[in-house]
């Protein structure tokens, strides 16, 4: 798992438009990194949709929002539309970027282990460096944590 304070490893990965976003685009912006279970199951809606209700309270704070799962972009341009989502969700089909964050994990369910997607979030500053985390999240009253947080780090860098 990933640590605060430590380079956030780089990533490319195709977007829900089939478009390459990659950590070194990004340099210079705030990026809340969220990496969450299953496209159109009832946490993850619940999560992206708020946070894209937050999204313009995120992008006052100079931040950028990135949900990333398994799902292919084609999953996610179908849960983009469906639920009017206006944030950027990375497909990572491979899982080779939530293997290198940590966040591919054994999970237990119902006796049985499998190999899956630890809902996890990240601030990373604008140097490309882990400021927070929050690992097994619990949706409810998350995304006013993560800006909580944000907030709060932005303040100390102003």
């Amino acid at each position: 798992m990933m640590q605060i304070d430590t380079k956030a490893p780089e990533f490319c990965l195709p977007n829900q438009d089939d478009i390459e976003i990659c950590l070194r685009d990004l340099k210079g912006k705030w990026i809340v990194l969220y990496f969450y279970p299953k496209d159109s199951t009832p946490g993850c809606t619940t999560e992206a949709c708020e946070f894209s209700e937050a999204a313009p309270d995120f992008s006052d704070l100079d931040a950028i929002i990135i949900g990333v799962s398994a799902d292919s972009t084609k999953r996610h341009r179908n849960f983009i539309e469906k639920q009017a989502l206006t944030i950027t969700l990375l497909s990572d089909e491979d899982t080779s970027m939530m293997q290198s964050y940590g966040v591919w994990q054994m999970k237990k369910n119902y006796g049985k282990e499998y190999m899956g997607i630890v809902r996890t979030t990240l601030i990373i500053d604008p140097a490309g460096v882990v400021k927070a985390l929050w690992e097994n999240v619990r949706v409810k009253e998350h995304v006013a944590k993560v800006q909580a947080e944000l907030t709060r780090l932005r303040g100390s860098t102003i």
